[in-house]
């Protein structure tokens, strides 16, 4: 615990890549990403793949960041895209359990209690229920999907990630996140009656 809040107090106001430089010297320094990141990846990671399994997958991510931190380019200030891009591998590693848990959030919409038959105010179980059927909805979409346009729409719109960092993360030309970005929204909101709930941070449990 003294090592980290060593570490935290002599790295503040530091960029990512100016903490990684200073592993050289001092790997513990890596606390410091950590826990800049961990909160946002373990989220993103939560929301694709359930919270049953987040808490494995965000401590892999950065295990494998550790392990493979002397390559991190240091002309990057920002750790974030290739954090993101690491988890996004791992994610990847999970995609029928992915889209196991889209079809299973999907068949909500269907199976919505009745709001007359629920407890507390009407209006408050009325808006949780209209709620629940967008998020039902939106798993379905999301389920139609091709994973490769997926993976950029979420890392845009849940990773709050530009184009130019999911490039990064993903290791592909800008071009194509943009072109895949597009395909992705133009299928949500084909499927979704012309919304677009991700582009206001629309969430699934």
């Amino acid at each position: 615990m003294g090592v980290v809040a060593r570490v935290v107090h002599t790295a503040t106001g530091q960029t990512d890549a100016e903490i990684i430089a200073r592993m050289h010297g001092d790997p513990e320094m890596f606390a410091v990403v950590f826990d800049r990141y961990y909160p946002d990846v373990h989220g993103y990671v939560s929301r694709r793949l359930g919270r049953d399994v987040a808490d494995d997958v965000a401590a892999e991510t950065f295990l494998v960041a550790f392990d493979g931190w002397r390559r991190y380019d240091v002309r990057q200030p920002s750790a974030r895209p290739w954090l993101f891009g690491i988890a996004s591998n791992l994610i990847a590693g999970h995609q029928r359990a992915e889209a196991r848990r889209y079809r299973a959030l999907a068949r909500m919409d269907q199976t919505t209690t009745d709001p007359d038959s629920a407890d507390g105010p009407a209006d408050r179980v009325a808006g949780r229920l209209d709620a629940q059927a967008v998020r039902a909805r939106l798993a379905a979409a999301l389920a139609g999907i091709a994973p490769s346009d997926r993976e950029v729409l979420l890392l845009v719109a849940w990773a709050d990630l530009s184009c130019e960092e999911v490039a990064r993360a993903l290791e592909i030309p800008a071009g194509t996140v943009r072109s895949r970005l597009h395909r992705a929204r133009t299928r949500l909101r084909a499927a979704l009656g012309d919304t677009d709930p991700l582009a206001t941070g629309e969430d699934i449990p």
